[in-house]
Order: structure tokens, then C-alpha cells, then sequence
């Protein structure tokens, strides 16, 4: 919304409560103001506006036996509709200063549109004292401007803002999102987001242990309402020991390309739903230098799966759906991953199936969204096929695991998130070629622009 000619900086537009769907904005004075527009743009945010009402100071005039209020800050013409519009002039005369409350629309198309408002009440003079955005002629006194207007929902279909979509008119909290499952949002429409997660992560096989710290940045930007597309950046410092000796490297890992469709989004009052599919492209960027067997006591199989990747070009498919309703949110996705040979190495294809559940937490009292504290339990199901070495699959290096992972996510302001989540194995059937994961903590936040 904040991208129509007429609408104030993000900050500026505020949703009023959220339960409602009812927004409140105060338009540019200079600019002339458009219901049409206004409805388009939420449409393809992938909302529905059901209704609005403005309120706004000028000038009474008498056009071809039809009443209009001209505003002479933006030089726009209103004309006023009902039923007895004579009764509610009220009996002003013509070039009177007058304040309007009532419902707002644009009849017609194209040129011959033109903004319609049918008055709540009789119409009375007003004064000029302290309007909340103001337009000053030469004289210095304000003589017109506009006050909030107000967009609401009266059905279920109808303008809302839900807990988790990622996108949202006005200064709704931005990103409710799921940390470690794929999100079918797309975080803001012409718009983005840059999100740095550090991941601390400890496995080991048998006496050997691996700690690793993988600083992944993503960056993301959506130049549509359906379509997402983003780049993902992991750096990792691994150090590992068997005991005996303790060694540590670090590197540049795979880069990955993603794009998202939206295919689905059904906006109720207070929910949503939503769906889209993702594609993905993993580069064969990172280090594929593995340390010797000098440096660590293993297998040639064991010691790749210590540098920071896990193959060559590797495609990734995902499908992901959630549903917001009230405090909780829940979704899900389901991933496939092919993953191709480097230099004759590669872990299993993958199949990934992904929960997330989350609860509006804080604050209690949720009439408008802002500092929202989300308390997430998502769950990971990951089978891995069996792995290559110089092109010979390798007995032992499949796997099928289970994970839970808790974790909490803070709105510190619209554009700002801070996340933490704690993964932990229930379930790890794992072959004596793999290494098991005991733990992974991430640390991350999102800025969106």
C-alpha cells in the first residue's frame, strides 16, 4: 500500500486491529486519492477490501444540480451521493469549509472515473485548528487535509491481517515464518529481506566428534505477488579430532539459487492460507578438499563429509503449505533432493518432510500486530539414500532421522526479527558410513526492506 503516489511512508500506515482487519492511513494532502487503486494494490498483496471510509476538509460546490466538496490541496473533486443529500448539506451555501465523514468509492473507469463519498451524518462547517497533516497556501492557514481513512472487513473474505503471511499492508509485524521449514510467503511484495543464521552444530562417529559453525546469509526479493526469488551464502569453519589430534578448517559451501510460486493464498479475517512450490539450484561453489588421512583417522567416505559440501549440482524441489488462524499457525513442507557427483563424492538423494507449529504467545492483548513473541516446535523427517565414492555406491552411508526442534522468534519491530531454535535427534538410524547429528542451535535474524 505504501507504494501508491498518494499513501505516507510504511511507518506511517498502521493496522488498528487485527482481529477487524481494520487499517487506518493518512493520505498525502497534495495528492489526489484513488479508492480503485487502493483496492488493486491490496489485491495483489493478495488481500480483498471490502470497504472504506475517509474523512477529509474543503470546499462545498454546486455542479449541474449535484453536490461535490473540492479539495483544494490536491485540486481533487468529490462528489457526494445518498439519499436526501440536500437534507444533509443542511442548507450550506456553495464555497463553504466543510468537514466529510463517509463511505468512499471510485465510480467508473479510466477517464471518466471519479471519487464518490456518501456522508455518515449532516454535513457541518468546521474550522480550521489542528488538522494531522495539513497544506498551507501563502496565508499560512491550513484550509484542507486529510485525516485517517479506514479500511474494514465485514466478511470472512474480506481484508485481514493474519499472524503468520509474511507480506502485510501497512505496518503490520512483518515476518512470522517459520525458522527451520520452508514458508510459502513471500516475505514483501516489491520487496525483501536479508536473514544471517549461524548454526552450531556437534556430530560424531564413533571417537571421532565435529563441531561445526556455518554462517549461512540468504538474501531474498519479490518482484511480484506470486514470485520469490532468493540466494543462499554458507561459509563453515569446521574443526574436528579423533582423540589423538585435532585438526580445524574453514570454506565457502555450496551456493544456492531458489525461485518460489505461489500458486495458493486464501485470506479470511484473523487467518490465511497459502501454498507454493520451490525450486532451487545447488551450485558446486564450495570446498572439496578433504583432510588426509594423516590428519584424521578414517574412512576416504568420512573424512569428505568433513569439508562443506555434500556433492556437486544438486536440484532441489519443495512443496509448502501453512494455515494462520487466530494465535497459531501451523505448516509444513516436502522436500527432494538429486544430488550429483564432485570429483566422484556425494551424499544420498534426500526426502525431507518438515512440520512447523507455532503460538502467538506475546503480547496477550493482541488488538495490533507489532512485537509479537512466536513460540515454534517444528519437526524434520529426513531419508537419505545410499552415497558415492569415486562412483561406487557405499555400504553404510544411508540414513533415516527424525528431529524435533523448539525454538522462540521476537518481532523487535516491523522490519526486524530475532530467532533461536534448538534441534535434537528422537529418532537417528543411521549406517556406520554416516556422520550423526547430536545437536544443531541457530541463531538468526531477519531485516526486511
Amino acid at each position: 500500500m505504501s507504494r501508491l503516489d498518494y499513501a505516507p511512508k510504511l511507518k506511517e500506515i498502521q493496522v488498528t486491529d487485527i482481529k477487524k482487519g481494520i487499517g487506518v492511513f493518512t493520505p498525502k494532502p497534495d495528492k489526489p486519492v484513488s479508492f480503485a487503486a487502493l483496492k488493486e494494490t491490496l489485491k495483489k498483496a493478495g488481500y480483498t477490501l471490502d470497504a472504506a471510509n475517509i474523512t477529509l476538509v474543503g470546499k462545498l460546490a454546486k455542479e449541474d444540480q449535484r453536490w461535490a466538496l473540492m479539495v483544494p490541496a490536491s485540486g481533487q473533486r468529490f462528489i457526494l451521493e445518498g439519499n436526501d443529500i440536500d437534507k444533509v448539506i443542511g442548507g450550506l451555501a456553495a464555497d463553504s469549509v466543510v468537514e466529510i465523514t463517509g463511505d468512499w468509492k471510485t465510480v467508473g473507469e479510466g477517464t471518466s472515473s471519479h471519487e464518490v463519498i456518501v456522508p455518515h451524518a449532516a454535513i457541518k462547517p468546521t474550522s480550521v485548528a489542528a488538522p494531522k497533516v495539513a497544506f498551507f497556501e501563502a496565508n499560512e492557514q491550513p484550509i484542507a487535509w486529510f485525516v485517517p481513512a479506514r479500511f474494514a472487513a465485514a466478511n470472512a473474505d474480506s481484508f485481514a491481517y493474519a499472524a503468520q503471511p509474511n507480506e502485510s499492508p501497512g505496518s503490520a509485524a512483518k515476518p512470522a515464518a517459520p525458522i527451520r521449514v520452508t514458508s510459502p510467503g513471500l516475505t514483501v511484495y516489491k520487496g525483501g529481506a536479508v536473514t544471517p543464521r549461524l548454526y552450531l552444530i556437534h556430530q560424531h562417529l564413533g571417537n571421532l566428534n565435529v563441531d561445526r559453525q556455518v554462517l549461512d546469509v540468504s538474501v531474498s526479493y519479490t518482484p511480484s505477488p506470486r514470485v520469490q526469488l532468493e540466494v543462499e551464502v554458507p561459509v563453515s569453519r569446521t574443526s574436528f579430532g579423533d582423540g589423538t589430534s585435532s585438526v580445524a578448517g574453514a570454506g565457502l559451501g555450496n551456493i544456492t539459487a531458489w525461485a518460489k510460486y505461489r500458486f495458493f493464498r486464501k485470506v479470511k479475517t484473523y487467518g490465511d492460507r497459502q501454498a507454493a512450490v520451490r525450486v532451487g539450484l545447488e551450485l558446486p561453489t564450495g570446498k572439496k578438499d578433504p583432510p588426509t588421512a594423516l590428519q584424521v583417522n578414517a574412512p576416504a567416505f568420512v573424512r569428505q563429509q568433513l569439508t562443506p559440501i555434500s556433492g556437486g549440482f544438486s536440484p532441489h524441489f519443495d512443496l509448502a503449505f501453512s494455515q494462520a488462524g487466530g494465535r497459531f499457525i501451523f505448516g509444513g513442507n516436502a522436500e527432494g533432493i538429486l544430488r550429483a557427483e564432485r570429483d566422484g563424492f556425494r551424499m544420498g538423494h534426500e526426502v525431507r518432510l518438515n512440520t512447523d507449529t507455532e503460538y502467538v504467545l506475546l503480547p496477550r492483548h493482541y488488538a495490533a500486530p507489532g512485537h509479537e513473541l512466536f513460540l515454534i516446535m517444528e519437526t524434520t523427517f529426513v531419508h537419505r539414500s545410499l552415497g558415492r565414492l569415486a562412483g561406487t555406491p557405499v555400504a553404510g552411508s544411508n540414513s533415516t532421522e527424525y528431529y524435533l526442534a523448539p525454538g522462540l522468534q521476537y518481532a523487535a519491530a516491523p522490519q526486524f526479527v530475532i530467532e533461536a531454535s534448538f534441534q535434537f535427534p528422537l529418532v537417528r538410524n543411521t549406517g556406520p558410513s554416516v556422520l550423526r547429528n547430536d545437536r544443531n542451535i541457530l541463531l538468526g535474524v531477519k531485516y526486511l526492506f
